[in-house]
């Protein structure tokens, strides 16, 4: 196992909070976001968003473009480049 799919394991399924972490990774496959903009999206609370961007981007799945308010979020080259493997764990735990 490789360890991005170790560590996407762990991060949506090993830790609380998962399913949110989960469903930022597949808003932010779809295009760029900002943390305002994905509370829209996903209907959660703004500081919930915040604090599972943080947690994504000290683990390097997602990473910031611009300053402080504008800042917006991508999935890192190689969570785009390996994308299969977040799919999979999507579609074998969090579509049931």
């Amino acid at each position: 196992m490789k360890h991005l799919e170790k560590l996407l394991w762990w991060l949506i399924t090993g830790k609380r909070g998962g399913i949110n972490r989960a469903r930022i990774i597949k808003k932010l496959n779809e295009r760029p976001y900002n943390a305002h903009q994905l509370s829209k999206e996903l209907n959660l609370d703004y500081k919930t968003i915040r604090h599972h961007i943080k947690i994504l981007e000290e683990n390097n799945v997602i990473k910031p473009t611009g300053d402080s308010y504008s800042k917006l979020y991508f999935l890192t080259d190689e969570v785009e480049n390996n994308y299969e493997i977040f799919q999979e764990i999507w579609d074998n735990f969090i579509e049931k």
